[in-house]
């Protein structure tokens, strides 16, 4: 497998952790805790009271990054350094595992821009801190992709920021400003392409603004959107056939990295659907994804069975050769795949 560019995308505060699963435990005093191993054994990062009281709770899940940034801001000097150890350990977890950006969005974050601002500048220092990786700034708020990047370590590889677009292009000179790669996307002003031809005329727009704004083919890391196959069975092949005409337009130096993982949304065995798609992805043109390198990285790809069973179902469910995608989740239901 040739190399695969990962945008690491586990630092999000709308990543979340089951209540009662692997990594959220009840401690002796009835409180609750992200619990995590490292070289240094068990680590606890307390969860504040107020999260119980969260629709999201009661789901019976919990935005794991949104505690950490709680208590990086808001707690006591223990919650402060558990807060900042927890970051770190993402950030190297996502670093060892084949990572070459460190995605960093806190949009989820509350309504309040201060905050939030803060919060995301205490990030992007505790991830630097443990991992070598630039980090990508993540966040529909042109001010706070402004403060990500100004924070950004200027002595690294370069950061990223992730996105601009026909309707962002704003953001095009806060990217220039910071001498950061962009992750560009092909979506329009008013529109979200879904077909060739759409997702081609956004970014014949949009690519040579880039272009002519200084920023080279290599800096330049197309999304071309990624719909679910759940609700259409043909966003799979719409997506690759994209992906292969985007690669013929622009040419070899331009990257093509997109939101791998929103094509298995609201279907079974989403790993290995992912997965299946990366792989396709990358014969279609595509170098890169943003999505959890611990799932999908260039190691992990490599070493994908193609002969499996498990393979050859989730490739028909994304070519739309599997009509709805039931033999597939047949096969899942049956224990026949994972």
């Amino acid at each position: 497998m040739k190399q695969f560019i990962c945008i690491g995308e586990n630092i999000h505060c709308t990543r979340i952790y089951k209540v009662g699963g692997v990594f959220v435990r009840e401690q002796s005093d009835g409180s609750f805790a992200i619990v995590y191993e490292t070289a240094k054994g068990a680590q606890v990062l307390p969860i504040p009271a107020h999260f119980y009281d969260t629709a999201d709770w009661q789901a019976a899940r919990v935005k794991h990054c949104a505690v950490a940034l709680w208590q990086g801001l808001f707690g006591d000097d223990g919650g402060k350094l558990a807060a900042a150890e927890y970051i770190r350990f993402l950030a190297l977890r996502q670093q060892e595992a084949g990572a070459t950006y460190l995605d960093i969005n806190v949009d989820e974050y509350g309504t309040d821009a201060e905050t939030k601002e803060r919060g995301l500048r205490w990030i992007v220092e505790a991830a630097q801190q443990a991992s070598a990786l630039p980090v990508c700034i993540d966040s529909s708020n042109t001010e706070l992709l402004r403060a990500g990047l100004a924070a950004a370590d200027s002595d690294r590889s370069a950061p990223m920021l992730n996105s601009v677009s026909l309707e962002r292009t704003a953001a095009i000179d806060i990217a220039r400003e910071f001498n950061a790669a962009v992750v560009a996307s092909a979506a329009g002003e008013t529109d979200l392409p879904c077909t060739t031809e759409g997702r081609l005329a956004n970014l014949n727009g949009l690519i040579p603004t880039l272009r002519s704004a200084g920023f080279k083919d290599s800096a330049i890391h197309v999304d071309p959107l990624v719909f679910p196959i759940s609700t259409d069975q043909s966003n799979g092949t719409s997506f690759l056939e994209a992906v292969s005409a985007i690669r013929q337009a622009f040419g070899p130096d331009i990257h093509i990295a997109a939101g791998l993982s929103n094509i298995s949304f609201g279907m079974p065995a989403r790993k290995l659907l992912n997965q299946v798609f990366a792989y396709l992805a990358i014969e279609a043109g595509a170098d890169g994804g943003i999505v959890d390198p611990l799932q999908i990285s260039a190691q992990v790809l490599g070493a994908l069975d193609t002969e499996s069973l498990g393979f050859k179902m989730a490739r028909a469910v994304l070519l739309g050769e599997d009509e709805f995608g039931m033999d597939f989740i047949t096969a899942v239901r049956a224990g026949e795949i994972q």
